[in-house]
């Protein structure tokens, strides 16, 4: 697929990296030369320097016979008018946006059509990382809660802990201790390497496990396998911008929500903009400050600023000072690498990864219609509809033990119609199906394209 991406920016250079892995033809565009020479010294891309709005730049980019335009920069402003230029002049197929203000997001669907603004995907990091902290919020315990089939199903990532009741048991035990809860673990990281489960694997402390189960059922999974954990109330967010006020906002009427903003002008303003969250103009990484909002007796403090180093040694004061459990927007990749190797902070939110994943479903060939990156893109959770009949299909009217999946693969559930059907070996998958499969190795993406793929005579 010959894709175009404007911007070179943290974002937009994650996207290359992922989508030129993948034998993608790309072109990063940017107006920082400095920006575009880093991504060529370690990526096979090329790279065009300029306005990224301006029709000559998006011409000699290769729009005109590009798939794909991804529109990444910091303007919005930029990224529409790109769009707009590539639908009238090139005609571009798929034009995909970063879109961060909420003013133009209340309108989407009025303002991002063709006959209006021609954006036919509309990106917002802002949004995306919110919807998956409150999730993890609404999980405590939970690393990771991912969503699938509008909201039916969910990919929970549980850390086993030393005493809890994950350590020791076997797979084939979970039902016995959940009776009534269909679920099943997709996969089980341990020591950053990935393990197959199986019914008499065992639960090692420290290891990383992916359960899937029906949405309805997953807080009740999660709390049973940490006990340890208390219900959540009380929240500090450091950093009143776009997505702490989100989050205030989102959380205010069911959590005891505190923010934390150095500015005084944003704190003023946050504060006539909520209704019940308490706003405190200071510096978060102020240990007098947190000792008298109680930090010992706060359940989950997130650090949201734009500062990444801000964030982590902020984070790490609150946890050091009896925070329960910290979390930390970083937004430089060998920051989250470092930071989840070192188990500093509880859980590290990487912007890039949730807008890596909105932007693979469109990139996926098959009726691919979610995915997920995980684990900083080495894996990757993906949800594929099931097409055509016994004849034309590789899945359709097969059990699961029957099909050839390729090797790190595991079928965790199918959403049919309003049912939740939990994978397992017996399973048979029907036309329509919306089958979620975790993938260990996302080099085995191609592997599953094909199989989820009709054959010709399929009409």
């Amino acid at each position: 697929m010959k894709i175009v991406i404007l911007g070179a920016g943290q974002v937009g250079g994650s996207v290359a990296h992922i989508l030129a892995s993948e034998a993608n033809d790309v072109t990063v565009v940017d107006a920082n030369a400095e920006r575009l020479q880093a991504l060529q010294d370690r990526l096979d891309i090329r790279t065009v320097r300029g306005p990224a709005s301006y029709p000559t730049v998006l011409e000699q980019a290769g729009t005109a016979d590009a798939d794909m335009l991804v529109a990444l920069t910091d303007s919005d402003e930029t990224n529409m008018i790109a769009c707009q230029i590539a639908h009238t002049l090139f005609n571009t197929p798929t034009k995909i946006a970063r879109i961060r203000s909420g003013s133009y997001t209340l309108y989407r669907e009025q303002l991002f059509k063709d006959d209006a603004l021609p954006v036919d995907v509309m990106i917002s990091p802002e949004q995306l990382v919110t919807d998956y902290i409150q999730r993890i919020i609404e999980h405590p315990g939970a690393l990771q809660v991912l969503d699938f089939a509008e909201g039916q199903v969910r990919l929970v990532g549980v850390r086993a802990y030393e005493g809890s009741a994950l350590i020791g048991q076997a797979l084939r035990t979970l039902p016995e201790r959940m009776p009534g809860i269909d679920t099943r673990v997709a996969a089980i990281f341990r020591r950053g390497s990935a393990i197959i489960p199986e019914g008499d694997t065992v639960i090692e402390a420290d290891d990383e496990v992916f359960l899937i189960a029906a949405r309805k059922n997953t807080r009740v999974i999660v709390s049973e396998l940490r006990k340890l954990d208390r219900t959540v109330k009380r929240i500090i967010i450091a950093g009143g911008g776009h997505i702490g006020a989100r989050l205030a906002q989102g959380m205010e009427d069911r959590f005891q929500v505190k923010v934390i903003e150095r500015n005084p002008v944003t704190a003023k303003r946050l504060s006539e903009q909520l209704d019940r969250a308490i706003v405190l103009h200071g510096d978060a990484a102020d240990e007098n400050l947190l000792r008298q909002e109680n930090i010992e007796h706060v359940d989950v403090y997130c650090a949201v600023t734009n500062d990444d180093e801000a964030n982590i040694l902020s984070a790490m004061q609150a946890k050091r000072m009896g925070a329960r459990k910290v979390m930390a927007l970083i937004n430089l990749l060998s920051y989250v690498e470092l930071v989840e190797s070192s188990g500093i902070i509880d859980v590290a939110i990487s912007p890039q990864q949730a807008t890596i994943g909105s932007l693979l479903t469109h990139v996926r060939r098959g009726d691919v219609v979610k995915v997920h990156s995980l684990r900083r893109g080495a894996a990757e959770a993906i949800e594929a509809i099931a097409h055509g009949d016994y004849k034309t299909s590789k899945v359709v009217g097969r059990r699961i033990e029957e099909i050839r999946l390729p090797p790190g693969t595991t079928i965790g559930a199918i959403a049919r119609g309003d049912e939740v059907v939990i994978g397992h070996h017996d399973t048979v998958i029907e036309a329509d199906d919306h089958v979620i499969l975790f993938l260990i190795d996302k080099k085995r993406v191609p592997e599953v394209e094909r199989l989820f793929s009709v054959g010709a005579t399929f009409l």
